[in-house]
């Protein structure tokens, strides 16, 4: 096993969150069929459901005498000191689901979406976000983005049309998006307001959580987000009309069948000790192993080829089975040490590339890195990825070339429309996304830096 891991090279997804308690958790779970759809003894969908209500729920308040509260977050336990005072602002629903677009879909449903309906997204985007709007008959119309890689308030306004029924925001790579001008236009237009918070699980705007301000709110467990249970997803709302609609959706859903958990709880043991070291190896051995395991279905894709073509697959939407439950509650209970670790990372990338000549994100104390993000305007990416691919780093996550990723998804299927949103198209040739997960060392940080250095 040792061996295994020293021939890991440097990689920004394929289980990057993993570490060693997970994988044998994921191992155990294997050989534990009947812990899979549902356990009778104690739910974990519906205790990751209350975990999740308790932690968005809680928002540092100044006391009287000038204390605040602590916020210590550790397996659902949350602690005060003595002397420190503080409040709770209750979360009222969070409904779990297989995935974040799952959660998507049911609150468009909850939102009562029709065909002709517009949903303003910003561009940018992952097809699974736009795909779950398509599937209701509605129409994407999709905003440019500002430096922030997010949203662009002015943009917003001229895309407003009477068809117009709700904005969904993204906080892109956990960087929190500008929500008080947002919700303002929203609030102004009568549109619902929907926060895509794949990336952003802990990040705040003004010390309360993003997820928090919409109307409804979506979170993603995938493979490489902030936590990962492979798949899975959890929809999150305060109002109690819309939180009833999407439980009644939840309770409408199967659990995914077992031969689909199995690829799940196969994919951090096998992308650990087979998939990446053959990466370290070589290139191409890691390229035709990771092919072979998805050819034969014993590992499943994080996007599926149907969704890159505007379609759902048949795995969503469902509801989140009990052992990737599990798999997401291990996780979260280190969530503040992963997002902790990110911004060690992401200083370090600050400290060691601010006098080169890459367009840098602006260092903000309430964002999560889920991505350290570099603009290279002066040089080809896929040079740049390639000649990094000969020295066993791997960058290219699939985030880059084109409006709506992954780059191979069908732009036009989307609904997209090329030169509407320019700035989201020159963001998306020049970027080059960095990892922060928890499993690159500084050592490791320093070998990107110093291959990024040629690149000047």
């Amino acid at each position: 096993m040792k061996f295994c891991q020293y021939l890991k090279p440097i990689s920004i997804s394929l289980s990057p969150n993993t570490e060693k308690d997970d994988i044998w958790l994921a191992f155990k779970l294997l050989f534990q069929p009947w812990r899979w759809q549902k356990e009778l003894t104690e739910a974990r969908p519906l205790l990751l459901e209350e975990e999740f209500k308790r932690y968005l729920g809680v928002h540092p308040v100044k006391s009287a005498e000038g204390g605040a509260l602590l916020n210590n977050f550790a397996g659902g336990k949350i602690a005060a000191k003595q002397h420190l005072t503080g409040q709770f602002n209750r979360v009222k629903y969070a409904i779990s689901f297989n995935s974040g677009r799952s959660g998507l879909m049911a609150i468009l449903d909850s939102l009562n979406i029709q065909k002709g309906d517009e949903i303003l997204l910003q561009a940018f985007t992952c097809n699974s976000a736009v795909n779950p709007i398509l599937e209701r008959g509605a129409k994407p119309v999709f905003v440019d983005i500002d430096e922030t890689i997010n949203m662009e308030p002015e943009d917003l306004k001229k895309k407003i049309t009477p068809r117009s029924k709700a904005v969904m925001i993204q906080h892109t790579f956990g960087w929190p998006a500008q929500i008080e001008e947002i919700l303002e236009i929203a609030r102004q237009n009568n549109l619902f307001l929907i926060e895509d918070c794949a990336h952003s699980l802990g990040a705040k705007y003004k010390g309360k959580f993003c997820g928090t301000f919409g109307d409804a709110t979506f979170f993603s467990f995938g493979r490489d987000k902030i936590i990962s249970s492979v798949f899975g997803g959890m929809a999150v709302t305060n109002n109690e009309k819309i939180g009833e609609r999407i439980k009644r959706f939840q309770d409408k859903l199967d659990f995914p069948s077992n031969f689909w958990i199995f690829q799940q709880l196969l994919h951090p043991i096998l992308i650990n000790y087979l998939v990446l070291p053959a990466y370290g190896l070589n290139q191409y051995l890691g390229r035709i192993l990771l092919g072979i395991f998805h050819k034969l279905s014993i590992l499943s894709k994080a996007v599926y080829k149907k969704e890159k073509r505007g379609e759902i697959p048949k795995y969503f939407p469902k509801r989140l089975p009990n052992a990737l439950a599990i798999l997401a509650l291990n996780q979260f209970k280190k969530l503040e040490k992963f997002n902790n670790y990110r911004k060690e990372i992401a200083e370090f990338y600050n400290d060691n590339l601010r006098d080169l000549s890459f367009v840098l994100p602006k260092s903000e104390e309430n964002r999560v890195y889920m991505r350290y993000s570099i603009l290279i305007e002066n040089h080809d990416t896929d040079k740049i990825l390639k000649e990094a691919r000969r020295k066993r780093i791997f960058l290219d996550d699939g985030w880059r070339k084109a409006p709506i990723v992954p780059l191979d998804t069908k732009q036009e299927k989307m609904g997209y429309i090329f030169g509407s949103c320019p700035i989201a198209e020159k963001i998306a040739k020049n970027i080059l996304n960095l990892p922060t997960h928890i499993n690159i060392s500084q050592k490791e940080a320093q070998k990107i830096v110093e291959f990024l250095k040629q690149w000047k």
